[in-house]
């Protein structure tokens, strides 16, 4: 993906702000802003320092007036000599000084460059890469958590230890096989038993992280369904507290999924109201209809409403019954709106008024807690604070793992080394492409394509 050279582009997003910045890295980074900058000290002064100048252009003609901090290899972000320059903001100061770069040789960078040049020279791992990526996409209290514990280095310092245990059990199962001709036994059977099963035990753990890791990732997807005029569009706009949806006494009023997302406990949820279920004859409420259907099959949670002054029928218990039966691990909560105007709310559901808590956000406040705990099912995080929220991770620990498996199989059966061995790399193998040690260049080009031309 990368080239040799040296590279220029600008590192803020676009649009007004006080300031923005044009990040240069390369052999000949200090050099081409030196020659575009007035200030004649740049080419000789130390690393870490910062310097007030002029950016000119070919016909040293001034373009902004900017701070240059100059850092340089290796003690730099990249590896490389690195310089940032601090522009003006707005549209056309930045532009004019990377123009001005660009002209006097450096190129512009592609997507995750400066990133990708920073693995490449070691000064992090493919991870913590990675994970600086879905910092900068992070979308919630909880993902930017979660991705800035993996910038840090614990994904890799979880994923070491495991690497250590089955180093050691490798090491010891090819000295035997070094020695298979003469019959002699250094791995002691017990002793790589137990490294094994505590291997089994790490990557376990770290799986068990994924199912809230991805919720934390791509947020809670809440879907809001019951009969039409149940309240369900007032209860979207009660818990985003904003008229997000609109509410008419009309039956039928929302015809398409109407959504909006909100933050609750550092995560963040996406709530969607739906077209009321009923039969109908009119072809585009009966299309909004079955996209409510669709739309609570792929739910992470359902709040089911009904009128709390007629509570469920038997065709909503119906539907909820064979829902339970298709999606088990489907949480609902089953809510009886209209509570205040109700004088007997059906026995095992929630009563509420989203009415009042338009008024009054702190009516849903048990309904927030109860999806927080519907997502995390008494799951906390573990003590190393690592939560697997990519999902190629997940698939090469799954892989890691399912290899640890075969190991212990084979150990417990008596069956030969080699197989052990074998199995012993494909997880250490899998391991290696998490952290990048063992990475095809394809793999790299897709994951740092995610990154934004700057970073």
């Amino acid at each position: 993906m990368t080239g040799a050279g040296t590279i220029a582009a600008l590192a803020t997003a676009r649009g007004e702000a006080a300031l923005a910045i044009v990040r240069v890295s390369g052999p000949e980074a200090i050099a081409l802003v030196a020659g575009r900058f007035t200030n004649a000290r740049l080419a000789d002064a130390p690393s870490h320092t910062a310097h007030v100048g002029w950016i000119t252009d070919a016909d040293r003609e001034r373009l902004d007036q900017v701070v240059v901090t100059l850092f340089r290899a290796p003690a730099s972000a990249t590896g490389e000599d690195v310089v940032e320059i601090s522009t003006h903001g707005g549209s056309a100061a930045p532009q004019l000084v990377l123009r001005a770069i660009l002209d006097a040789g450096a190129r512009l960078a592609e997507p995750g460059e400066f990133t990708q040049r920073a693995f490449l020279h070691g000064k992090l791992d493919l991870a913590q890469a990675e994970a600086i990526a879905d910092l900068i996409h992070a979308r919630s209290t909880a993902s930017a958590r979660a991705a800035a514990r993996g910038v840090e280095g614990r994904t890799s310092d979880a994923l070491a230890v495991i690497k250590d245990k089955l180093l050691e059990t490798a090491a010891l199962v090819e000295l035997e096989l070094d020695f298979s001709d003469e019959d002699v036994e250094f791995a002691d059977r017990p002793q790589l038993a137990a490294l094994l099963a505590e291997a089994d035990r790490q990557l376990g753990a770290l799986l068990s992280t994924a199912r809230l890791g991805a919720l934390v990732r791509d947020g809670v997807r809440v879907v809001i369904g019951g009969r039409p005029n149940a309240g369900k569009s007032t209860l979207l706009n009660a818990l985003v507290e904003h008229d997000r949806a609109i509410v008419s006494d009309v039956p039928g009023t929302t015809r398409d999924r109407v959504e909006a997302e909100r933050e609750i406990d550092g995560l963040l949820f996406r709530f969607v109201d739906t077209a009321g279920l009923r039969a109908t004859e009119d072809a585009i409420e009966a299309e909004g209809v079955r996209r409510s259907h669709e739309a609570a099959e792929s739910a992470d949670v359902l709040l089911y409403v009904v009128d709390a002054r007629t509570g469920p029928d038997a065709e909503e218990e119906a539907f909820l019954r064979d829902l339970a039966a298709r999606r088990p691990a489907l949480s609902v909560l089953r809510l009886a709106n209209k509570s205040d105007l109700a004088t007997d709310p059906p026995a095992g559901w929630r009563s509420l008024s989203a009415r009042e808590a338009l008024a009054d956000p702190a009516h849903l406040d048990g309904l927030r807690q109860s999806l927080v705990d519907a997502v995390r099912r008494g799951e906390s995080e573990p003590e190393s604070g690592v939560l697997i929220t990519n999902e190629r991770h997940r698939q090469l620990l799954t892989a890691a793992r399912d290899a640890v498996g075969r190991a212990r199989a084979h150990l417990a059966s008596g069956t030969g080394g080699d197989l052990l061995a074998l199995d012993l790399r494909a997880a250490l193998d899998a391991l290696g492409r998490i952290t990048g040690a063992v990475t095809p260049d394809d793999v790299l080009g897709a994951i740092f394509g995610r990154f934004c031309i700057g970073k």
